[in-house]
């Protein structure tokens, strides 16, 4: 009875093998695509390293992967969202800052807590623009947080990736 027990036990270890060779290859495809591309902010104000607006000007790098109208439409949604949300959030800023002596920084909550769910916001659009169209061409389109290149302060900008295509003839 025990060496039936060993039987199966090494066949879980084939098939654990199996799986990390898999997995190595996967990622060996994301090692080799090309870089991601990144859209930075590109408007006047920041709360949070969040930007007002974000750059609509087509990357090159996804010349013939996408149609610059699609990219440009969802540009807009994207700044559609902060421009209805980063209003509120600069004034929500401008009150917490002027009675922050008064509530020991606690007048800065509404701040931080809108600011968190504008990003949200804006990753479900993300995620609703990837299920949409851009998984179907093999790009994710995510929120990144990304060191400035002029200072050390933190950005939040669109990285946009390009996953590698699933090879149809290789066995489950």
């Amino acid at each position: 009875m025990m060496e039936d027990f060993d039987e199966i036990y090494e066949e879980e270890e084939e098939e654990e093998e199996e799986e990390d060779e898999g997995r190595a290859a996967e990622e060996q495809l994301l090692k080799f695509g090309p870089e991601p591309v990144l859209v930075r902010g590109a408007g006047r104000a920041t709360v949070f390293g969040l930007s007002n607006k974000f750059e609509t000007e087509f990357p090159s790098a996804l010349t013939g992967k996408v149609a610059p109208e699609e990219f440009k439409a969802s540009m807009s949604r994207v700044n559609g969202c902060l421009r209805k949300t980063l209003p509120v959030n600069v004034r929500w800023l401008l009150c917490g800052c002027l009675c922050c002596c008064c509530t020991l920084g606690l007048s800065l909550w509404p701040v931080i807590c809108l600011s968190k769910r504008t990003r949200r916001s804006i990753e479900k659009l993300l995620e609703w623009e990837n299920n949409r169209l851009y998984h179907k061409l093999c790009l994710h389109w995510r929120l990144s947080k990304r060191k400035c290149e002029t200072n050390n302060m933190m950005e939040y900008v669109i990285l946009i990736e390009f996953l590698p295509k699933i090879p149809i003839f290789r066995p489950d």
